[in-house]
Parts: structure tokens; sequence; C-alpha cells
């Protein structure tokens, strides 16, 4: 009763020409499945993982022309710096640029974030030394405002009942996006030697040998660009009504009301003694950096000559297993995660995810022994189940920390 009386009452306070205040009534009179918000969410979170995971199939022959490697044992040691290089400057500006969306708004930051995902990205591919590869990813890095961003727009412009559907689009999204670069990577790599009838040695991409994939992450990065400018922004753009006027007091006992009857206080605690949120946020570190660990060293391991205890594939090899890897993924996420998710909840999916992982991984090493057909089955089996099983993990950690602050 209260929450309807409350909703009455602020219908009253919308202000003309206030951006938020204009999302706000939308989502109030918007009817039916969100498919337009749903597909920007989509297209912005592909725009910001492709250009993460896009080098791993070609990063190993990348530094072998570099020529910085002396032995092919050292080839992993620089490639952990290359690779680092866009997180290190992630994670020094994330809570940057989430002050700058809170000021300025969500929608300049989002086309910001893609503006340099294409002229930075397109510049690593063009990377003539390591320096300059380590400099770019770093800047792509530095730059790569939207992961953050997109979550908090995604909860601001679905409704309540979506708000799930809306987590579940980012985790599956990004984690699709983890699994496409690859596979750009892989079979767009090198297309000069792949494709002598396409690409001959004296065009670009026969100079650089690596900038394919990379301008055609770019370029869907520039149609993002486009498309981002039809957004809707949520900013509220006014200050915060002082009136002491009775249905000003009414609103705010109504929304202390509801509050209470939520919470079963009225204090509010620091975030850092919100212990649901803090325990969420240490596990979903804990996730991703096994995420992101596992998908350096997957393609690295693939990449590797059989004498060092690879398996000696071929980029085009590794982009077709993490291609069907991302299939399978894409129609658990779509399919069958909302279901187990209301039948098991949050909480219990993420520890079955996150302990089913283990047993899955440790098989790696006895999938080596084998060879053939056989081999590349199992391989895209596993990999399949650990890619379902890290962003089911993740994307319940996401629903988690949404909760816990609400």
């Amino acid at each position: 009763m209260a929450k309807e009386y409350k909703e009455a009452l602020l219908e009253k306070h919308y202000h003309e020409g206030c951006p938020g205040c204009k999302v706000e009534k939308m989502k109030e009179v918007r009817r039916g499945y969100p498919y337009l918000e749903l597909s920007f969410i989509w297209i912005v979170i592909l725009s910001t993982s492709l250009p993460i995971s896009s080098l791993y199939p070609f990063l190993y022959y990348m530094i072998e022309d570099f020529g910085v490697a002396k032995t092919e044992k050292d080839i992993g040691y620089y490639a952990g710096f290359i690779a680092c290089a866009f997180m290190f400057g992630r994670a020094l500006t994330s809570i940057f640029w989430g002050i700058m969306s809170d000021r300025y708004g969500i929608k300049p930051i989002i086309l910001l974030g893609t503006v340099t995902i294409a002229v930075f990205n397109a510049l690593f591919g063009m990377s003539t030394n390591i320096w300059m590869a380590i400099a770019t990813r770093f800047m792509l890095g530095s730059f790569n405002c939207l992961l953050g961003t997109i979550k908090a727009y995604a909860t601001e412009i679905f409704r309540e009942e979506y708000q799930a559907t809306a987590m579940s689009a980012v985790s599956t999204a990004w984690g699709i996006g983890l699994i496409i670069g690859p596979a750009l990577g892989g079979f767009l790599a090198q297309p000069a030697d792949k494709y002598p009838s396409v690409f001959s040695k004296e065009s670009i991409f026969g100079r650089f040998r690596y900038a394919l994939p990379c301008f055609t992450i770019s370029a869907f990065a520039l149609v993002v660009t486009a498309l981002c400018c039809f957004i809707p922004e949520t900013l509220h753009n006014h200050k915060l009504d002082n009136t002491s006027d009775d249905d000003s007091i009414e609103v705010l006992e109504a929304a202390s009301l509801e509050s209470i009857e939520k919470t079963g206080n009225n204090k509010k605690g620091s975030l850092l003694k919100n212990w649901p949120l803090m325990s969420s946020i240490l596990v979903y570190c804990v996730l991703c950096l096994h995420d992101t660990a596992y998908s350096e060293i997957f393609a690295l391991w693939a990449n590797s000559p059989s004498k060092y205890g690879g398996l000696g594939y071929s980029t085009n090899h590794v982009g077709t297993i993490l291609t069907v890897s991302g299939l399978g993924l894409f129609a658990f996420q779509v399919i069958l995660y909302p279901s187990a998710e209301r039948l098991l909840g949050a909480v219990l999916l993420t520890r079955l995810a996150g302990a089913l992982m283990i047993p899955v991984q440790l098989s790696y090493p006895f999938i080596a022994l084998l060879s053939g057909v056989s081999r590349s089955i199992l391989l895209s089996f596993a990999s399949i189940l650990v890619n379902v099983f890290s962003v089911s993990a993740i994307t319940g950690m996401v629903i988690l920390q949404n909760r816990a602050v609400v």
C-alpha cells in the first residue's frame, strides 16, 4: 500500500526536460519484453569484450614476430606483459569513469568508450614492437569504461521484473564476446599466409599480420558508437526539491515506510559494512581472476609446441574450439540459465558452478594425452562446460550485488 501511494505521489514530481525523469516515465508505461534495450546492452558489452580476448590465439605468434623472446619458452613471459597491460589500465581508471558517469551521464561515457576501442584496438593491430603493443593495450584498458557503466545503465533502464534478465544479458554478452574475440583472432590473423588469393604479401594486412581482426573489431565499435547515439540518458539534470509542502513530506514518509518494511530498520550503513555486498564482490573478483587466467592460458597452451606440453594447434584450430564453446554458452545462458536461477537461486547456482569447474579443468591434462578427432571433441566439450560454469557463477554474483544494494 505504501509503495502504491509513494509511486502515485512521485508521479507528480517528474521534471520536464529531465532525461532521467523521462526514462522513469517510460518504465512506468512500458509493457512487454524489453528487446530493444537488451539489444543495446548486448552490442555495447560485445564491443568492450571483443578486444580483450581477440589477441589470445595470435599473441604467441605476434611475440615471436617481434623477436624479443630468445627461446620459445620465453614467449609466455612476454605474453603476460601484453595481456596484463589492458587490465592494469582498466584497474587504474574504473572508479574514475564511474564518478564521471555519475556526474556527466552514462551516455557520453559509453560513446567515449566505444570510440576509444575503435582507435586503440586498431593501433594495437599495427604494432611493430612489444613496447607499442603494451602501450596501446594499456591505453585501451584505461579508456575501457564500459563494463561497469553498462551494468549501472542496465539497472536504471529496465523495470524491476527484468533486472535478473538484464544482468544475465550483461554476463552472457560478456562471455560470448570473450569467445567470439578469440575466434576472430584465430581465423583473421595472418591473412596473407592463410588466404593468399585474397590478401597479398604487399597489402597492409600482409605487412601488419595481425591488423585484420583488430580492424574488424574497431569497425564494429564504430557501428556501436553510431547506434548508441540513440540510447536514452538516465541522468537526472535537476536538483532535489527542497520544498516543505505536504506532498513532499508524505512522499518521504511513504518512501521511509517502504524501506523499513523491506529491511526491518531505518539506518543506512556504510557499503563497507554491507557484508552481503562485500562478500559477493570478493567472490566476483576471484571468479573474474579465474576466468581471465583461463582464457589467456588456454590459448597459449593450445598454441604451444607439443614438446613443451602444448597442443601445437594453429590459430584456426583454436578459433574453431572457442567458437563451438561460444555457441554452447549462448544456448545455455539464453535457454536454461533463467530457469536454473529461478529453481536453485543465485547463491546455490553459483556454488554449484564454481565447484563443477574444478573437475572439468583437472581433466585437461588427460585430454591432452589423446590425439585426433577425439581430443578435439572432448576439448570442445570441456571448454563449453568451463565457460558455462564460469559465466553462470559470475552472473549469479552480479545478481547478488545488485540485490545487496537495493
